[in-house]
């Protein structure tokens, strides 16, 4: 078993089911005057054909696609016509360069197709045709380009077709099961449908042990993003093995479709693919907004508080997947909980409906563990949270505390460390990040906070002339930095200790309070950080 490239064209093919095909070698062939010859039948009918090209190149392979029909009238061969070895390698090269077949035009050069180059079509098996001179190459040309545009309408009613069938599929009473069979009966592959927990939902046809796709549902729970992953598998019907995942409007993993087979998808394959990927992530969606898991996880939190710690390994597993179905995402991505608080221009729609509030921070954080509160609405989600979001919720007149990404176990303190940042987010008026903020009493506070809070505390000494408000300042903030020792105070400022002890008394009247309370001087020491920057902006 290998890993393939996930840029590869997705794969398919296997038995049974309709073809959806393009225009082939054999009806080509069909379609052309009965003038044409066939000299050699290469056995490749079936094949698809890209287009008729005409060239007198000695070397042509550098201008085709895979799947062309050459035509030419032998000018490379004037003069040449005897020479085996030099006919011989325009030959290997067409057929190195995937030609369909080789048309070979009599006059103005031959009167015949030159032996040599019979010999070698049937040595390589390269299917070779002659063109007698009352053919045009134009005529040719344009005969497929009518078939080619006459198969393209009947390509696209049959896409139609199946995609009416693929609607029917969802409407049905086990519309994911009905999906699948739809699919692989147009489509011919294996297909399998997981859920975001890994587990099995679905299946159509004869798939490959479910042990040995367990990487590939770990590739595609875990990423991001529209994408293919692919693995190939020694097995008929499995050498392609392709998965696509299933998302959430935010990206989340909801979680994935996997086929199997052994040849490329045509595009209409591949369009037909898509399509199916687009109603299952409808269906799954749906299902998941339609989910008893959020009230069955609340119940057993409710009922059984200590679970998370002391209910054992089964019962903690058990709150993972209730969670997993909550948070429309797989068991093992972390959890974040966020917090959002009504900024001035979203108070005027306080009154808004309960419900309607609830559903739009479910629709956003794609989760339905959400709660409305007196300051805004907590959310347990496992969304990252970006930019692009943040812009999106702060543009309803919302901020957001964001915390750090958890797991289920420590959501209880995960809660608590977004709580403590509310305030300062109710102050500053800016939203916050967990993991970007300082955790210490200034850091919490943060800059705007912290000077009101020094303007409003230091008022009467800041209101003073500059040289008291400086020295007043100046044996305060050595004062309750010596933690209110006179004598280590005297020394560090140069002054005599009865100076020192009538200055602090002096700032205590100022501020009409108690500098022998530890609260005081703890408030007072945080207000000195931010007298600076006070100043600074005044």
């Amino acid at each position: 078993m290998s890993r393939e490239a996930a840029t590869r064209t997705a794969p398919a093919a296997g038995t049974g089911g309709d073809r959806l095909s393009g225009v082939t070698l054999e009806l080509f062939l069909a379609k052309l005057p009965p003038e044409l010859k066939l000299l050699h039948d290469g056995g490749n009918g079936s094949s698809l054909l890209r287009w008729v090209e005409p060239s007198e190149l000695e070397d042509p392979t550098p201008y085709l696609l895979d799947g062309e029909f050459l035509l030419t009238a032998g000018l490379p061969f004037v003069d040449e016509a005897d020479d085996a070895a030099r006919v011989d390698a325009y030959v290997r090269r067409l057929v190195e360069a995937r030609v369909g077949a080789l048309g070979f035009g009599l006059d103005p050069y031959f009167t015949a197709v030159p032996d040599t180059l019979v010999d070698a079509c049937v040595r390589h098996n390269l299917t070779l045709l002659e063109v007698p001179n009352t053919v045009p190459f134009a005529a040719i040309g344009l005969e497929f380009s009518q078939l080619l545009e006459s198969d393209n309408a009947k390509l696209f009613r049959h896409l139609a077709d199946t995609n009416r069938q693929l609607m029917r599929a969802v409407l049905s009473a086990r519309p994911e099961h009905e999906l699948l069979g739809a699919l692989t009966q147009r489509v011919p592959v294996w297909a399998l449908l997981v859920g975001a927990d890994g587990r099995v939902r679905a299946r159509a046809g004869s798939t490959v042990d479910i042990t040995a796709l367990q990487p590939l549902f770990d590739r595609l729970l875990g990423g991001s993003g529209p994408r293919v992953e692919m693995d190939s598998f020694d097995i008929p019907g499995s050498a392609l093995v392709f998965g696509h995942p299933l998302r959430s409007t935010r990206d989340a993993n909801l979680g994935a479709l996997v086929l199997g087979t052994d040849s490329p998808l045509t595009p209409a394959q591949n369009s037909v693919v898509s399509s199916a990927v687009g109603l299952l992530e409808l269906l799954v969606r749906q299902r998941t907004s339609g989910s008893l898991a959020p009230s069955q996880l609340a119940t057993s939190l409710l009922l059984h508080p200590d679970s998370l710690t002391a209910g054992g390994a089964r019962h903690v597993n058990g709150l993972r997947d209730l969670l997993a179905q909550s948070t429309s995402s797989t068991r093992s991505g972390p959890l974040r909980v966020v917090q959002g608080i009504r900024a001035e221009q979203a108070a005027g729609r306080a009154g808004e409906s309960p419900v309607r509030e609830l559903l739009q921070w479910r629709r956003l954080f794609d989760t339905k563990l959400v709660e409305l509160t007196d300051y805004g609405f907590t959310a347990i989600t496992r969304l990252r949270v970006d930019d692009s979001l943040l812009a999106e919720v702060e543009k309803l007149g919302w901020l957001l505390v964001i915390g750090d990404p958890s797991e289920l176990t420590d959501l209880s303190s995960a809660y608590q460390r977004v709580t403590a940042l509310r305030q300062r987010v109710q102050t500053t008026g800016k939203s916050a990040r967990a993991g970007e903020v300082t955790w210490t009493v200034a850091g919490l506070l943060g800059q705007e906070a912290g000077t009101l809070l020094a303007g409003r505390l230091l008022e009467p000494v800041l209101s003073q002339d500059s040289d008291r408000r400086t020295a007043h300042l100046s044996v305060l903030r050595a004062w309750l930095g010596e933690n209110g020792n006179w004598d280590a105070t005297a020394k560090a400022l140069g002054l005599h200790r009865n100076s020192v002890r009538r200055q602090i008394n002096g700032v205590a009247e100022l501020l009409d309070t108690d500098l022998n309370q530890a609260q005081v001087r703890a408030e007072l020491w945080i207000a000195l950080q931010y007298v600076d920057q006070l100043q600074a902006g005044t």
